[in-house]
């Protein structure tokens, strides 16, 4: 990208971010004062009724903080820096487990873990088969 293009980019986001400070601004303000016309009205009421318009309006404004600021968190969930960031991090533990080499084969690492020691039952001696059943019926 050229310096125009950033700067573009730059200020769009910045303006964004403005727009969502207004909106909580204003948010803040109205319910600060719904809530002192309730509190001045509640003797006669006996009902809290500032939720009502408060709530709605909140939840717009999270749905405004998402899509300026994204989910919470320092990456934004499963995008393109995440996975790699991800594929990083995997790429490491293995290199770890494996003493510092990758398998030559990611196929190798799935079929070293489904591989179970079965060293002492084959040490065992052989049972006799049962004339009812298949080799085929035992999963």
């Amino acid at each position: 990208m050229d310096e125009q293009a950033l700067y573009k980019a730059a200020r769009k986001r910045v303006k964004a971010k403005k727009g969502f400070y207004a909106h909580f601004a204003s948010y803040l303000a109205v319910g600060a004062f719904f809530l002192a016309m309730n509190i001045l009205t509640f003797s006669s009421s006996q009902q809290i009724w500032f939720l009502f318009p408060m709530l709605p309006w909140g939840i717009g404004l999270l749905i405004h903080y998402f899509t300026v600021f994204g989910l919470p968190g320092r990456e934004r969930a499963l995008s393109e820096k995440w996975e790699e960031t991800q594929m990083q991090k995997e790429l490491e533990r293995l290199r770890r487990k494996h003493g510092g080499m990758l398998p030559e084969a990611a196929g190798a690492i799935e079929e070293e873990e489904e591989r179970l020691p079965l060293d002492e039952l084959e040490k065992q001696p052989q049972k006799e088969k049962l004339p009812n059943w298949d080799e085929r019926d035992l999963v």
